[in-house]
């Protein structure tokens, strides 16, 4: 019982870092319908932009992390303005290569400019261990601090769409694009806004995985993002709080399948669990059957 407990705390942070991935693309696909399969490679630069800012700049964690959330942010506007902004209304097919190939741009950019070689990420905190149940149990305060990370920008997230004019926005594209036009919402701001809030969301989970793991690498973002789609799909995509049950629920999975004698095999089920749920429930957990018209 006590293994399936750590197995569960260890799952709740590999998910915060699904999570917080996911909402990018739950947010993006929620506005333009679009895949966005770039937004793992966003993540992958803002945990870079982190490790430079620490190890060249010496700027304490707290500025490598806003320093990373601008660049990426930057670099979500500047991707949706090049590449998805001209294919808004270009059948989708086409959207979604483009994103594929913007991915790959990405990928083989990092490879070229940063070389393929992992780094080590500086980690200038000193993480303790909590032993509960007579010490069978540990937790982290590591995992605390992902746990609770995640969790303070989720709550900002859901104040930012909820309460905020930008917010309001956000919610009338995502419902009609058009109409939101015709009653005076800047609908390519709004999009804008919505790369730039995702795209600073993957840097904080670059910038976590980064003091997880203690490298990043220039494919860093490619499994991570594959999952991350997989949990904004289980949980049902364009639902912000979809995603962030996807996301936990995937990592509490996978952390309790790395277990078992069938770790081997903990990729395998997250993709066939993709699979069963587009079979089963093809608007995820949380998302709506939404009927289109043809």
């Amino acid at each position: 019982m006590t293994s399936i407990l750590q197995q569960i705390v260890n799952g709740l942070s590999l998910g915060s870092i699904y999570a917080l991935i996911a909402l990018g693309y739950t947010m993006v696909y929620g506005i333009i319908k679009l895949i966005n399969f770039a937004h793992g490679d966003v993540y992958m630069v803002g945990a870079y932009v982190a490790f430079f800012a620490v190890t060249l700049l010496s700027v304490n964690l707290g500025v490598a992390l806003l320093l990373a959330m601008l660049v990426a942010a930057l670099l979500g506007v500047l991707i949706e303005r090049v590449a998805y902004r001209p294919l808004r209304n270009a059948p989708r097919i086409a959207a979604l290569i483009t994103a594929i190939g913007v991915s790959f741009i990405l990928e083989n950019g990092g490879i070229i400019v940063l070389k393929p070689d992992p780094r080590a990420f500086p980690d200038p905190i000193q993480w303790q261990q909590i032993r509960l149940l007579g010490g069978s149990l540990v937790l982290s305060t590591q995992d605390l601090f992902i746990v609770g990370v995640t969790v303070v920008m989720m709550l900002l997230l859901v104040w930012f769409v909820q309460r905020t004019r930008t917010g309001r926005a956000m919610r009338a594209v995502a419902y009609d694009m058009q109409a939101a036009a015709l009653m005076g919402v800047d609908v390519d701001r709004t999009v804008a806004t919505t790369f730039a809030v995702g795209s600073a969301l993957a840097a904080v989970a670059g910038v976590l995985v980064g003091l997880y793991y203690n490298r990043v690498d220039p494919l860093m973002g490619l499994i991570p993002g594959l999952k991350a789609f997989i949990a904004a799909v289980l949980g049902g995509i364009g639902s912000i709080p979809g995603a962030m049950l996807g996301g936990y629920l995937l990592g509490v999975i996978e952390a309790l399948v790395g277990g078992t004698r069938f770790s081997l095999f903990r990729d395998a089920i997250s993709f066939a669990l993709l699979i069963l749920i587009l079979l089963v429930r093809p608007a995820g957990l949380l998302g709506r059957n939404v009927r289109e018209k043809v």
